[in-house]
């Protein structure tokens, strides 16, 4: 469910009240573990981090007008999801990501290529969420962007 809204505090603020804290402290954690240079905005209507034009003009090949995206959080119908770019493009953070998800929480993974949902706000595994959303600096992320994703020339 893409949100018209244009800033994330009006993101958070139309959140339904059982998902509204869920989602808050999951912002706060990543935005506490994230590598400097990404930058927090609404992206794709979910909050998202994102490689900034500054850093990588050349954008994201599927809209070039809009930056790098690397995680969002949004507040699906049934779940709440965190699309994690890099799950997707690297498959030693995937397997790592896989392995360590059983030893933070109780509940089963249920994973997308780059979208890892939480049916039970109280079943999300915040610390890892951290230790995930840590994992690559924007110039990482960037070169595996371009070999996993940029067309080839």
């Amino acid at each position: 469910m893409k949100s018209e809204v244009q800033t994330v505090e009006e993101y958070i603020a139309q959140l339904p009240d059982d998902r509204k804290a869920a989602v808050e402290k999951l912002r706060a954690v990543i935005k506490k573990n994230i590598p400097a240079g990404f930058q927090e905005e609404m992206s794709y209507g979910m909050i998202g981090f994102v490689v900034p034009k500054t850093l990588y003009p050349a954008g994201y090949h599927c809209t070039p007008e809009l930056p790098l995206p690397f995680i969002n959080i949004a507040s699906q119908k049934n779940f709440i999801a965190v699309y994690h770019m890099a799950v997707y493009a690297d498959k030693t953070l995937n397997e790592w990501f896989i392995t360590e998800f059983p030893k933070h929480t109780k509940a089963r993974l249920d994973m997308g290529k780059s979208c890892i949902r939480f049916k039970k706000p109280e079943q999300i595994p915040f610390e890892l969420m951290g230790e995930l959303a840590s994992k690559l600096t924007p110039d990482e992320w960037i070169a595996m962007y371009e070999t996993a994703f940029r067309p080839k020339k």
